[in-house]
């Protein structure tokens, strides 16, 4: 008996997989491929506080100043909106499962480098290396979760990301630290953490034998058969090898067998309708990154400036940190319940009055932990929504690099406005720079007005929220037969 056809052909492509993706659902293969990226994740957000946990031994024991250390922060961080860029290119005209690879090699080896450097120049470039590849991680790994999943698990996918590093990944990283210094105490101590943070080369074994590329990729570049292989592998439940047993053909094939690849233009995320959500979410983004490093870099002396020691606002700022495990939780919750930008917007306003009300009212420890906690909630609930949202917004053809455009303005925002935060505070004060974030999200909030909504929607073809490649749209319906046979079996 032969295997089972479940394809409509009268029905275009981009609809099949949709339906396809909808009647797998969640499978044992989805679960597997999201703790592979989590594990990759939580080693990137490592890799992000390594140079914060390193840098008292390195003023110790190289004698470089706190300038030169916050500069290998500079470098870190400008190097990954270099990589987010970067890997968005390549990962649109060769693959989701490539550049994955690619990055974590990437910031495998800058680790190592760090590790070894035996001068200051060494160990800023294996910092920019690292930069490189961290910025290309996370970029892919919410492309690839958005494409494997269907829209009614999407979010919670995405969102998971976020939870493994803005939640998880922060409040670990000074454990995996004190560890590390605990098992090779000494003055080489800074040299065996980066050495620890090789160890993600092994994922990429792991990686290259049980992720398979995304089947909306595939069938981008008309790779029908191959999609049908992967969607096979999701429903079986089993990564690493062909589904056993009959296999669905969930794709059918061309009226002319002939599978045109669609052509990558990556201008197109800069012109049309995908412009104007380009620069509406760009500027969300570089509101919320903004503030959040902001906030982040200059908690403690916030503190400081109100009467604590360092040490007690570095135990302050841990527990504020409590609030951005569970925003990010909650961002996953409501990406499978609510609409985007609705859980956006109404958390920007959140983030707003809270805000102004650690800016102005915070005159106690409870109501410094409060706020500060309820603030990280805001922050982490909307960067995590953003990460689900920005996938959404373009289709296959430049998902990847639209994403990592979007993100990378978030990483340069990041950079930049900590100096802006730092002159406003010290000219206004605490309620000054809270004052400035608070207006920073009402920006959020009204950028986000000229971008559509897509919760529950495809994000491929003629019922995506605005895919602007007529032409493409026009090809895939021409390429579905125009019989109307139904499902059939084949013999």
């Amino acid at each position: 008996m032969g295997a089972e056809v479940v394809v409509s052909s009268s029905e275009p492509r981009l609809q099949q997989l949709e339906r396809a993706l909808d009647d797998i659902g969640v499978t044992p293969s989805h679960k597997k491929i999201l703790a592979l990226i989590l594990f990759g994740v939580l080693f990137d957000v490592f890799e992000q506080n390594a140079v914060g946990l390193v840098g008292p031994l390195l003023r110790e024991y190289w004698g470089i100043s706190a300038a030169q250390i916050g500069f290998l922060n500079t470098l870190t961080f400008g190097a990954a909106a270099i990589g987010r860029l970067g890997s968005g290119y390549i990962a649109d005209r060769f693959g989701r499962r490539t550049m994955l690879s690619i990055n974590l090699m990437l910031f495998t080896l800058g680790a190592l480098i760090c590790a070894l450097a035996t001068n200051y120049t060494m160990l800023a470039a294996g910092r920019f290396i690292v930069g490189f590849g961290l910025g290309g991680e996370i970029s892919i790994a919410v492309t690839m979760l958005a494409e494997f999943c269907s829209s009614r698990f999407r979010g919670v996918a995405v969102g998971a990301i976020n939870v493994a590093g803005g939640g998880l990944g922060n409040m670990l990283a000074p454990a995996f630290g004190l560890a590390v210094f605990a098992f090779f105490p000494g003055p080489d101590s800074w040299r065996w953490l980066f050495g620890c943070l090789v160890l993600p080369a092994f994922f990429v074994l792991l990686y290259r034998r049980f992720i398979p590329e995304t089947p909306r990729f595939l069938l981008s570049k008309g790779r029908v058969e191959d999609a049908n292989r992967v969607l096979n592998i999701l429903a079986s439940g089993k990564l690493g090898k062909s589904a056993g047993g009959a296999t669905k053909r969930y794709l059918s094939e061309a009226s002319n067998g002939a599978h045109r690849a669609e052509k990558v233009r990556l201008s197109e995320v800069f012109v049309g309708p995908l412009a104007r959500r380009t620069v509406a979410v760009g500027i969300a983004v570089c509101m919320t990154y903004g503030a959040q490093i902001s906030v982040l870099t200059l908690m403690p002396t916030i503190l400081m400036a109100q009467g604590y020691t360092l040490s007690k606002s570095f135990v302050f700022t841990i527990v504020m940190q409590s609030g951005s495990l569970l925003g990010a939780i909650t961002a996953s919750y409501f990406g499978f319940r609510f609409p985007r930008k609705r859980v956006l917007t109404l958390g920007a306003i959140a983030a707003c009055v809270i805000g102004l009300c650690f800016g102005f009212l915070s005159k106690s420890q409870p109501l410094i932990l409060a706020f500060g906690a309820a603030f990280q909630f805001c922050v982490l609930l909307l960067n995590t929504s953003i990460w689900i949202y920005a996938p959404e917004l373009y289709p296959t053809r430049v998902r990847a690099f639209g994403t990592a455009f979007i993100l990378a303005l978030g990483t340069l925002a990041g950079a930049a406005m900590p100096l802006v935060a730092g002159r406003v505070f010290d000219q206004y004060g605490i309620g000054g720079m809270f004052g400035m974030m608070a207006a920073m999200y009402a920006v959020f909030a009204i950028a986000l007005t000229f971008a559509p909504e897509t919760f529950g929607k495809p994000i491929d073809g003629p019922d995506a929220p605005g895919d602007t490649d007529p032409q493409a749209a026009a090809k895939t319906v021409s390429d579905a037969p125009a019989s109307s046979a139904s499902a059939s079996h084949a013999s």
